[in-house]
């Protein structure tokens, strides 16, 4: 009961904190400078952690600057405020979270470019706009495994948005995420968001949990130094697979 009590008050907290940085959005973003209204995401994830009741353990050496590309294992909905607040970056998101209300608005703002995953014409097009924000200096961030997997077994890595960081010279960096239990250091399974499971269910098992805390691991980057694309993304999947197991 007292779980259940300390779960609401946090999602009550966690509803006024997306008010109000809509609020921010549409009020003070338009005559924000770019870089001040990437700080203030970043601020803005790391606030909405602590309501959520989530610790935040950062290791390795986030990027200083772009361009970078950041290639992470994907568990839950809560990865992307966990990056986020590790480092401000770029996400590469499916096209209909632009029009989720509320938070399509905000991850829009935070800098969110999407793409229609079932279009190959559309990949292509989103390997270009990758390109380019490479090119103009940006840390973009995608999760190769094209869906969220249970936080133990790492899915394949698609390889295609690759080519971009190829095309840009850009290097990737490998990012390995993984969500523990403080009181026992062991893998937790609270936040996962998997299979059929709803994204309330996953959100309240979040909030009711106790002692969750969030590591993000950063790995050394790479250049495609030569490597086919298909050999780079396995290689890069490996290093993932690495750090998130550390």
């Amino acid at each position: 009961m007292l779980r259940q009590a300390r779960a609401c008050g946090r999602m009550l907290r966690l509803i006024a904190h997306i008010l109000a940085g809509l609020g921010t959005v549409l009020l003070r973003f338009p005559r924000m400078p770019v870089d001040q209204q990437r700080a203030r995401v970043q601020a803005w994830q790391l606030e909405l952690l602590a309501r959520a009741g989530v610790t935040l353990k950062v290791r390795g050496a986030p990027p200083v600057q772009g361009p970078v590309l950041l290639v992470a294992n994907h568990i839950s909905w809560l990865d992307i405020p966990v990056m986020h607040a590790a480092r401000h970056c770029r996400f590469i998101s499916k096209s209909d979270v632009k029009g989720w209300p509320l938070l399509g608005r905000l991850a829009t703002a935070a800098g969110t470019l999407y793409i229609e995953r079932s279009s190959r014409r559309d990949a292509r097009r989103m390997v270009q706009t990758m390109q380019q924000a490479l090119n103009e200096g940006d840390v973009l961030a995608v999760f190769p495994e094209g869906t969220t997997g249970d936080g133990i077994t790492l899915l394949p890595f698609h390889a295609n948005l690759l080519q971009a960081a190829v095309e840009a010279d850009a290097p990737v960096q490998p990012v390995g995420l993984r969500f523990i239990d403080r009181a026992t250091g062991e893998i937790t399974q609270a936040a996962s968001y998997i299979g059929d499971e709803s994204l309330v269910g996953s959100l309240w098992r979040t909030l009711c949990a106790d002692g969750l805390v969030a590591v993000v691991h950063y790995g050394a980057p790479q250049q495609a130094a030569g490597r086919a694309r298909r050999v780079w993304s396995d290689d890069l999947r490996s290093a993932v697979d690495a750090l998130r197991q550390r």
